[in-house]
């Protein structure tokens, strides 16, 4: 039997948009919580050397019969081998008989789904009408929630600070082609301080100190904090009014936590079933702090078999 290999250009080429990205997001979400979609905890594990991070993560369903797990190697010296510093797969089976299905590409799928996770939360959580958005770090995940977000929010100016100039350049001319004016700027919390939207992607901060102060965040703004809270000071998210996470029982479960439980207010799955508020006035300050969930995986690797059968179907 012949097994599907999704490459990143096969992926690119299904022409997902961010609102299919959300859809699918909410369908699984609602699933899970009809008893027709499982997830796991994800599985960590950080070897003695403290700079790696092996993680894995797990979720099925039955309409259709898939599973998905994501398998992923971060580690920050590939970088001065010229390959990305996350590597990994996602392996995809029928749920039901446990055959396989297909094999995606799982730095696309990381991508993406982060992306994705953010903007669903963003739709809750941010200001509808945000003019500007702003990154600390410039690499991969920046790029993709730009694309993300430029097709959410009207948006006009990107601020930037990131520590690779090769990696700023880009992102500032992808700006460009979206038709938004950049700024670079001096610190991370010159940009912190002056956009509607804000993403971090600073996973390892190269033992520095957080440097990032979430009071210091302007009103009525929204924070994308996709980097492990990395180079937050995570007391200061206490000031925020609204904290949301991906799961509260994954985080529960792990030992390291984003943040304060206290700080906490609930998690995306409670903003999808309305059983928690993301924003209830314009001048709210809000932060949607994630890890990464495995609904969030499977839901996009989902998506993306079905589109790719679909377009099989149709030649």
């Amino acid at each position: 039997m012949e097994i599907p290999y999704l490459s990143s250009e096969d992926l690119d080429a299904l022409g997902i948009t961010t609102a299919d990205q959300i859809a699918a997001i909410e369908a699984v979400i609602k699933g899970s919580a009809d008893g027709h979609v499982w997830s796991a905890p994800k599985a960590v594990v950080i070897p003695p050397d403290d700079q790696r991070y092996m993680m894995a993560a797990l979720a099925a369903q039955d309409h259709p019969s898939l599973l998905a797990v994501k398998t992923v190697v971060l580690n920050p010296e590939n970088s001065a081998k010229g390959l990305p510093q996350i590597n990994g797969l996602v392996t995809m089976l029928d749920s039901d008989t446990g055959l396989p299905a297909a094999i995606l590409d799982g730095n696309w799928i990381t991508a993406v789904r982060t992306a994705g996770l953010s903007a669903t939360a963003a739709k809750y959580m941010a200001n509808p009408q945000a003019k500007t958005i702003g990154f600390v770090g410039c690499g991969v995940q920046a790029h993709s929630h730009l694309d993300a977000f430029h097709q959410l929010f009207p948006l006009e100016e990107l601020l930037y600070f990131g520590r690779g100039q090769a990696n700023q350049d880009r992102l500032a001319a992808r700006a460009a082609q979206l038709g938004l004016s950049s700024k670079a700027c001096k610190t991370g919390q010159e940009v912190a301080s002056s956009v509607d939207i804000l993403v971090t992607t600073v996973t390892h901060t190269g033992g520095a100190a957080p440097f990032l102060d979430a009071s210091g965040m302007k009103p009525g703004a929204f924070a994308a904090v996709v980097d492990l809270a990395a180079p937050w000071q995570r007391e200061s998210f206490g000031s925020l009014d609204r904290v949301i996470v991906d799961d509260l029982v994954q985080e529960a479960a792990l030992p390291n936590k984003l943040c304060d439980p206290a700080h906490i207010h609930g998690d995306l799955s409670g903003l999808v079933l309305g059983k928690a508020t993301g924003r209830t006035h314009d001048q709210d300050r809000t932060a949607f702090v994630f890890r990464g969930h495995a609904l969030g995986d499977l839901a996009l690797s989902v998506l993306a078999v079905q589109k790719h059968k679909a377009m099989q179907d149709a030649r």
